[in-house]
């Protein structure tokens, strides 16, 4: 279990957390008011992406969630949100929705706070 009193995060947490500021400035999408939720969602990401080798959706039911990994629908960023800019974790939000706040970025230790 990693330490959370330090302000680095594990490496595969790091790497969704710097994957989802990035995509979402590239989609003109925004994190949700809460960053709970969005901290929550990247934390699903990095442990899907460190057990199956791929960040699948943590917000959906799998029978099998390595088949899911292979089909390549529901990994991050899924086909919904690629084609329509549909995110069903609420991770990337257009600027209209009731959900969004302002945020492109998430800093490591609200990151942190947020999952420990």
């Amino acid at each position: 279990m990693s330490n959370h009193s330090t302000k680095f995060l594990p490496e595969s947490l790091e790497a969704m957390r710097k994957f989802s500021q990035t995509y979402a400035q590239r989609t003109g999408t925004f994190f949700c008011s809460d960053l709970s939720v969005t901290a929550v969602v990247i934390e699903g990401l990095a442990k899907h992406k460190d057990e199956y080798g791929s960040p699948l959706c943590p917000c959906r039911h799998y029978e099998d969630k390595s088949k899911e990994v292979l089909n390549t629908y529901w990994n991050c960023p899924c086909v919904p949100m690629r084609e329509r800019k549909e995110c069903h974790c609420m991770l990337f939000l257009s600027q209209d929705s009731e959900f969004s706040g302002s945020a492109q970025s998430i800093d490591s230790s609200v990151l942190l706070e947020s999952i420990s």
